[in-house]
């Protein structure tokens, strides 16, 4: 059987106990390491498992999945994923692959981003739709997330950003010659979220959002050292949270009391929070 087995968000201890069985007993156990990161490195992970792991890049599961599924049917292969294993829809690709060549599949969850996050105190209720922010470039400054925030925006429910990880990327040049030389990591920051946020308000004028707007700067959530910090989008641009992963929440219009009076001890500026609170979202 292939399982997938979630990681959850920050550690080697965040593990389930059933999936810790299932890794331990199976066969061969691979981390995919390209949609998302724990804190810790293979070693840990390693050590805590008492198991060798093998990395599964972005190729590995995309091109080369059948190396993965190899002998499926009659062994048992763990496939760890940070997070929870449907997180990313990568991964629902390699079940029907395995469905394909009928190799039975069964899933371990754990906690993700999406219930993690509510950690913030914002009520999971009030989440709309979730959205990606890439990172951009001089030609390249993708948009689709301004439509899926005013959908969200227009029944005054929260977004939550999922920020751009660059894991093993290979630069144009070396990718149009042929060369396996890959680039270091690189992964968003809120600061740069918000940055990217307010140039497309810009360019587009739709005002979806405003410097103004408020949202909620989230660094390493599920982690012992996890932050947040509360202020507008503006403030944002200038914020330092630290190392990776970073996420971001734009408040929606149906923000309840009780949301704000949580999420208030995060505010980087409490006069500019209260301000913007009464102007944004103030109940009539």
């Amino acid at each position: 059987m292939l399982f997938l087995v979630g990681l959850g968000l920050a550690d080697e201890a965040d593990i389930t106990v059933k999936g810790l069985e299932v890794v331990k007993r199976a066969e061969r156990v691979y981390l995919e390491a390209y949609t998302s990161i724990l804190h810790v490195g293979k070693e840990r992970l390693e050590s805590f498992y008492g198991r060798p792991i093998i990395v599964a890049d972005r190729e590995m599961v995309e091109s080369a999945s059948n190396e993965i599924l190899d002998g499926a049917d009659k062994l048992d292969i763990a496939f760890l994923v940070v997070g929870d294993p449907f997180g990313a829809t990568t991964h629902t690709d390699l079940v029907l692959r395995a469905q394909e060549l009928s190799i039975p599949t069964k899933s371990i969850p754990n906690a993700s981003i999406l219930n993690a996050i509510g950690a913030t105190g914002l009520q999971l209720y009030n989440f709309g739709q979730t959205v990606s922010m890439v990172f951009f470039t001089e030609t390249w400054k993708p948009a689709s997330f301004y439509d899926r925030i005013r959908e969200n925006v227009s029944i005054g429910l929260h977004t939550l950003v999922l920020l751009d990880i660059k894991v093993k990327e290979q630069s144009l040049e070396n990718m149009a010659r042929g060369r396996k030389i890959y680039e270091p990591p690189r992964y968003m920051t809120v600061a740069q979220c918000a940055q990217q946020m307010l140039e497309i308000e810009e360019e587009k004028k739709e005002s979806v959002y405003s410097e103004d707007s408020l949202a909620i700067g989230c660094a390493r959530v599920g982690a012992d050292d996890q932050r947040f910090a509360c202020g507008t989008l503006k403030e944002l641009c200038d914020v330092d949270l630290g190392p990776p992963l970073h996420s971001l929440v734009l408040l929606g219009k149906r923000a309840h009391e009780l949301e704000r009076d949580y999420i208030k001890s995060f505010a980087m500026d409490q006069k500019t929070f209260e301000q913007s609170w009464e102007k944004y979202h103030r109940r009539s």
